[in-house]
């Protein structure tokens, strides 16, 4: 049998969630460098056009799992099809995203499987032996380790969302959809959806800004923060932020950015007031150019900035967002 390589990916409200996409990308790659099949799940309602999308998405294979009790998630209906289509099809590995569904659906999933499951992952490659090289932030994300799962199968992960690369649609690629009967019993489903209320949010999307404006303990209080949210609204970028922001009620979970938070990759990022700990610089290590403000001048922050400032930041930023506007203010004047 040709071993496998499968992406669970996931999809809400007829949407394909972008980091199915970034972990299939990585799969790619990996799959043409070891023989592997790449093959994707896909369980939803009415949804086939998405299984199109992850063939041109490079899956050479798509089970595709049809039935309206799948439309939105339900742990045990989901677990259930997964799991009776890889004790059938016996993969080498099945990776998820490391979302609020992936979150929850992953361990279930391995439970049922009697295989391990490692969680936030930042990093997919094998080893000389074929076994899944699973990195992980450790030491209180001071350090990277590697996991390996050398008996069980599949081997079996959650990757973080923005840290892999979002692949090129490639229409060409060709491949095969496999219908799947789901055969589920709506008896053995422990809940029920009533409901769906979508939350309503006028925060800029972090994974997807150019620009990303970026706070830490350093801004002091509420008022210093101000000046990240005013040089956000002057740059039109997103607001992000460390693990103190958010424990204040500055930012929202979705703004934290680091190893417990988001992963970005804007063109320019600006953190000011961030010591720069891996916990934190690990989200932005693929950012284009990033410029550093911080008070203390050894701060780990400058061994990863493009520029830095050392100074106050809440002294910084008003003579940074001054010149901003005067110089906005001269481009409008200038127009014809």
């Amino acid at each position: 049998m040709t071993q496998a390589f499968w992406v669970f990916a996931e999809q809400r409200r007829g949407a394909l969630q972008p980091v199915s996409l970034e972990i299939l990308g990585r799969a790619r790659e990996l799959a043409d460098q070891h023989g592997l099949s790449l093959e994707a799940l896909l369980l939803g309602h009415n949804a086939a056009p998405l299984a199109d999308d992850l063939l041109a998405y490079g899956a050479d294979t798509v089970y595709y799992a049809d039935d309206p009790l799948l439309q939105t998630y339900s742990l045990d209906a989901y677990a259930a099809v997964i799991e009776r289509l890889a004790r059938e099809h016996q993969p080498d590995v099945l990776v998820l995203g490391h979302t609020s569904l992936g979150r929850d659906l992953a361990p279930m999933v391995a439970a049922r499987l009697d295989t391990g499951l490692s969680a936030h992952v930042t990093g997919l490659e094998f080893d000389e032996a074929g076994l899944l090289r699973q990195i992980v932030p450790a030491f209180g994300g001071r350090g990277m380790c590697a996991i390996l799962c050398p008996q069980h199968r599949p081997q079996m992960a959650t990757v973080r969302p923005g840290v892999l690369q979002r692949p090129e649609r490639r229409p060409g690629h060709r491949g095969q959809i496999v219908q799947v009967e789901p055969e589920i019993d709506p008896a053995a489903l422990r809940t029920r959806l009533l409901e769906v209320v979508p939350q309503e949010t006028d925060v800029a999307p972090l994974t997807e800004a150019e620009i990303v404006v970026a706070g830490g303990a350093g801004m002091g209080d509420r008022e210093g923060w101000k000046l990240i949210e005013e040089l956000a609204e002057v740059l039109g970028a997103a607001v992000g932020g460390t693990r103190p922001p958010l424990d204040e009620g500055w930012i929202a979970e979705g703004q934290m950015i680091g190893q417990s938070g988001v992963t970005v990759r804007p063109l320019l990022y600006i953190g000011a007031g961030i010591s720069g700990e891996l916990q934190h610089t690990v989200g932005i290590r693929d950012a284009g150019v990033v410029v550093a403000i911080n008070v203390n001048p050894k701060a780990a922050i400058f061994q990863e900035a493009d520029f830095g400032i050392v100074g106050d930041a809440r002294e910084v930023l008003p003579a940074l967002i001054q010149a901003l506007r005067e110089r906005q203010e001269c481009e409008v004047e200038s127009l014809p």
